[in-house]
């Protein structure tokens, strides 16, 4: 599964470690370049948002038929972005038009403040690919009047007007109306109450009947239900309506799969062709057995530079885990800095075989886990403008088990977050005393790039499913336990001297620094992103809190870890570093147990107890004192540009990247040259 674990706010330096550079996962902001001539990393800031560029280093250096390969992929990739925008809600294209349409056409005051609260709004839904928060899933609350916007739509051309404006107005202003894209709440009918648009007229238990009916248990391979559907009811009856060609979203994926066809042509190998067409193929039938030949050629495929993903594939929007959300990241290797995550690869099998959980649900061999350092070339869909650091593919168990996976960090992205930082006081502010500080700035590069390594190559490769039990079963809470269970896997194994042994560290406490980093924000500096009153509701956030006050909690006998005061402000103090290690291996055990079993009560109830309610002293004391640092809570990008370069008799003879383009004229351009859906 995709790990987007966004970068935790923590200033530490660049360092060198076991002859590895490594790269920052900093995310302090005011860093816009002074120097004219250097890379301008920071676009633009909004809202709770910084939007930066990445560079896409030695892509010059790539052969003419490799760049020909990444321009068409690129244009498959951007030809999606609509599908995601209809999938995250059913109007959501039709109020971007109308944003956009009076943001072209606007002739007031731009310096009025309802101006500036419009602009703001659209921004915000630029970057969440709809009326919801990327991260929260709550609506935006638009801070311009209702009033304001009736009237610039009456100043539209009648053509530019939308038809069912009364359903746009409630929808935008209305706060009960579609409030949340991702209801996670225990005890609600989680479909009913999200305003995703992948079900239609049906109910969670409606649904939940459907599957468990058409289901097969004894299946050791099963296909990836619901993956690519519609759900919606039709005289009674649930029905899927497939994404694909002549299907939903098909005017899209027709785009899709013609420049994946000419991305063929100039495919590396006849191996990475074979699965390109194979993906058309998926793309043209629907079929979910043809997805899963797809996966199986793409996984087994390691020999070539250029790869990618396209389609329909983490299912975090789906309030039952199910559905995938479209997304595309282009990508080549990055052939020197692959040298760690290989040596994790290889030596996967070790790792297996030492893991802290019953042996029975450890896999007795290890397949085909492949690792690599690339260079993201273009970012799109779901990973687009946010964006994950490391990914871990394909999701289907059975497929992990008998054919491998691929495991990806993207370290220009990384790259990209450690150029647009400087100090911007949260280690002083957050972190317990100077030791502590100086052990993040010596440690936490290497290690926190190790635990994204060990997270993606190995531990969401780690483990098997007992015979017969679904993949689906733990529902809703399936994203959040299995990020649990590889991050968990990651910390265990950051303090094993192993580690020392492969030469990916050198020192035996170096593992503390991505132990206190983790520690700090499961247990308080994450909850900076949570608005007063809210729960958290983001997997990758459950997880974090689940893990660290689980531990917590588990090791207060020992008094494992404690919060002291200092000075009238709350922090985090380790005392024990190797209990918490113990902790976190007891915790493992656990989940993967949970998920081998498909023991859905057990897992719910960790989740709901540890991972869901905010202490509200502490969640204050945490907005206050970030009240007082200039830090964005989230970031995300704006993508290179890629141009063909013809001779006088219109033969390509280059493509060339350009980064000159700023946030608001690309998702301009984009709505205009990549509009693929009908409205």
């Amino acid at each position: 599964m995709s790990n987007k674990k966004y970068p935790i706010p923590i200033m530490i330096n660049k360092i060198k470690t076991a002859g590895v550079a490594l790269l920052t996962m900093a995310t302090s902001i005011n860093a816009m370049a002074k120097d004219k001539d250097q890379f301008q990393y920071v676009t633009d800031r909004f809202a709770d948002i910084e939007v930066l560029r990445y560079k896409v280093p030695d892509f010059e250096n790539l052969s003419l038929q490799q760049k020909l390969l990444i321009y068409h992929l690129t244009e498959a990739a951007l030809a999606g972005r609509d599908i995601l925008w209809d999938q995250n809600g059913k109007d959501n294209l039709a109020v971007r038009d109308l944003m956009e349409n009076i943001y072209l056409n606007y002739k007031g005051d731009k310096n009025s403040g309802e101006y500036k609260e419009f602009e703001k709004y659209l921004k915000q839904i630029w970057f969440a690919n709809g009326l919801h928060h990327h991260y929260s899933m709550d609506k935006f609350t638009p801070g311009f009047s209702k009033e304001f916007l009736v009237s610039q739509i009456n100043l539209l051309p009648q053509e530019k007007r939308p038809a069912n404006q009364e359903t746009l107005l409630a929808l935008i202003f209305d706060p009960a109306v579609k409030p949340k894209k991702v209801n996670q709440a225990e005890g609600e009918d989680l479909i009913l109450t999200s305003a995703t648009n992948i079900y239609e007229g049906v109910t969670q238990p409606e649904v939940e009947a459907y599957y468990a009916a058409i289901k097969d248990t004894t299946n050791l391979t099963p296909i990836s239900y619901g993956l690519n559907t519609r759900k919606i009811k039709i005289d009674g009856k649930v029905v899927e309506q497939p994404y694909k060609v002549g299907g939903l979203y098909s005017d899209a994926i027709k785009r899709i799969v013609k420049e994946l066809g000419l991305a063929a042509e100039y495919a590396e190998n006849p191996a990475q062709k074979a699965y390109i067409d194979k993906l058309i193929e998926f793309y043209t039938t629907g079929d979910l057995k043809t997805f899963d030949e797809y996966s199986i050629l793409w996984s087994e495929e390691t020999d070539s530079q250029v790869d990618f993903i396209n389609g329909f594939i983490e299912s975090y929007d789906d309030p039952l885990g199910m559905t995938g959300s479209w997304e595309s990241i282009v990508n080549f290797k990055n052939k020197e800095a692959s040298a760690r995550t290989e040596t994790l690869s290889g030596n996967a099998q070790w790792f297996e075989s030492h893991s802290p959980v019953n042996p029975s649900f450890r896999k007795d061999e290890v397949k085909g886990v492949s690792a690599k350092v690339i260079t993201a070339a273009i970012l799109a869909g779901d990973a687009y403008p946010a964006t994950p650091i490391g990914i871990n593919l394909p999701n289907a168990n059975w497929i992990r088990a008998a054919h491998g996976s691929k495991s990806v960090t993207l370290e220009n992205i990384t790259q990209a977050y450690d150029e647009a930082s400087h100090g911007d006081g949260f280690n002083e502010e957050f972190v317990i005393d100077e030791p502590t500080r100086q052990l993040l700035n010596d440690y936490l590069f290497i290690t926190d790039n190790l635990h994204t390594d060990l997270h993606e190559c190995l531990g969401h490769a780690s483990g098997r499913l007992l015979p017969g039990v679904d993949q689906d079963a733990l529902k809703a809470h399936g994203s959040t336990l299995e990020e649990a269970r590889a991050d968990l896997f990651a910390l265990y194994y950051l303090a094993d001297p192993k580690l020392l042994e492969l030469g990916l560290l050198d020192n035996p406490d170096a593992y503390k620094a991505e132990y206190y980093k983790y520690m700090l924000n499961g247990l308080m500096t994450q909850l900076m992103r949570i608005e007063p009153g809210k729960d958290v509701e983001e997997a990758h956030m459950r997880n974090r809190k689940l893990i660290a006050e689980w531990a917590y909690e588990h090791g207060k006998a020992d008094n494992v870890v404690e919060y002291v005061k200092k000075d009238g402000k709350t922090f985090i103090k380790i005392n024990d570093y190797r209990k918490l290690r113990d902790l976190f291996g007891q915790l493992l055990g656990e989940i993967q147990r949970i998920k081998s079993e498909g023991d859905y009560e057990a897992g719910r109830d960790l989740v709901e107890k540890y991972a869901v309610k905010v202490d509200p002293a502490i969640h204050k004391e945490v907005l206050d004192r970030y009240s007082h640092l200039d830090i964005a809570p989230y970031k995300g990008f704006v993508n290179p540009v890629y141009t063909l370069v013809k001779d006088a008799d219109g033969n390509v003879t280059d493509v060339t990247v350009d980064y000159s383009e700023d946030y608001i004229p690309q998702m301009l351009r984009y709505s205009r040259d990549y509009s693929t859906l009908p409205r």
